[in-house]
């Protein structure tokens, strides 16, 4: 039997991250072969990640990138936020990012590409990397927005911590025939304001009629309380509708920049400024971990389950 040497040991390390006394016993096991080891440890990683993958993962970061053909958005999940800035999980997370600009139309599309430089699948490579890591890793949503005609990309990433990864991502899709730098430089105004302002649509023709109907339905109940006819509840309640289109769609929004305008008359001016038209033709935002619940556990708990695993 060959000798499992500190060198063989550090060398393994240094290749695949793992434990030292994971490295050692993946040499004892592979006869002091690294490949076999390397083999070995993968093994492992790959029933760590089954065993971790039962855990809730809701820290991580929002991904965006943008071509002259698309524009992409990807959640990744971690379980903790001190994961989100560990270097593998950084570039990986990048590279995910690049790839969705081609095959992120969904999840399961998303996870079947190839990775980056690799023969390995974006799926294989992230049970690698939670084998890596020790933490549940999840590829959890995806957008992405496609070239049309005369279409220019923006975006913007809040609370950043990586080029293009970040706590809070926006993409958006804009027509014009004006110059590119401008529209360019408005659509990532707009994207910051879509990231501080939350719109569910561009414009109240764009909002889902059941969604109008409830809020409708809500406003009437509200009024009828006042004790008021019903011509002057009618009035309150379209007065009170006009009100919740400025909450929620994008072009009736107050812009945040000036504090004053509708986004509507910022968009006209500069159509005027630019002598072009300026269509907001699509947007996508994604906010880290929103509607990931989060079992709360004491500090003792938290322990036992890491002595535990």
């Amino acid at each position: 039997m060959s000798e499992v040497t500190a060198s063989l040991v550090k060398e393994l390390r240094d290749k695949t991250g793992a434990g030292m006394m994971d490295c050692k016993n993946a040499l004892v096991e592979s006869n002091a072969n690294i490949e076999e080891a390397i083999d070995w440890l993968r093994k492992k990683g790959i029933s760590g990640a089954e065993k971790k993958s039962a855990r809730v993962a809701a820290d991580g970061v929002i991904t965006v990138s943008v071509n002259n053909e698309a524009a992409s958005l990807v959640e990744i999940n971690s379980e903790t936020d001190f994961v989100s800035r560990n270097p593998d999980f950084q570039n990986f997370a990048k590279n995910i990012s690049d790839i969705a600009l081609l095959n992120g139309n969904s999840i399961e599309e998303l996870k079947k590409a190839k990775y980056t430089n690799s023969e390995k699948s974006v799926e294989d490579t992230l049970t690698d990397l939670i084998g890596l890591i020790g933490e549940n890793i999840v590829l959890r949503r995806t957008h992405l927005l496609k070239k049309t005609e005369n279409s220019v990309f923006s975006s913007y990433i809040h609370g950043q911590i990586s080029d293009g990864l970040g706590k809070i991502g926006v993409i958006i899709s804009i027509e014009s025939n004006g110059e590119k730098d401008k529209i360019s430089e408005f659509g990532k105004q707009l994207a910051m304001h879509i990231a501080a302002s939350k719109p569910i649509a561009i414009s109240s023709n764009d909002v889902d009629p059941s969604v109008i109907e409830r809020e409708r339905s809500i406003l009437i109940e509200q009024a009828k309380d006042s004790g008021k006819p019903d011509n002057i509840i009618e009035k309150m309640v379209e007065g009170r509708i006009s009100k919740f289109f400025s909450e929620i769609t994008l072009l009736d929004q107050t812009w945040v920049i000036d504090g004053e305008s509708k986004v509507s008359k910022i968009l006209n001016d500069l159509e005027k400024k630019l002598s072009c038209n300026i269509l907001i033709k699509d947007f996508k935002y994604f906010i880290l971990g929103e509607g990931i619940e989060v079992e709360k556990k004491d500090f003792a708990t938290e322990v036992a389950e890491q002595i535990n695993n």
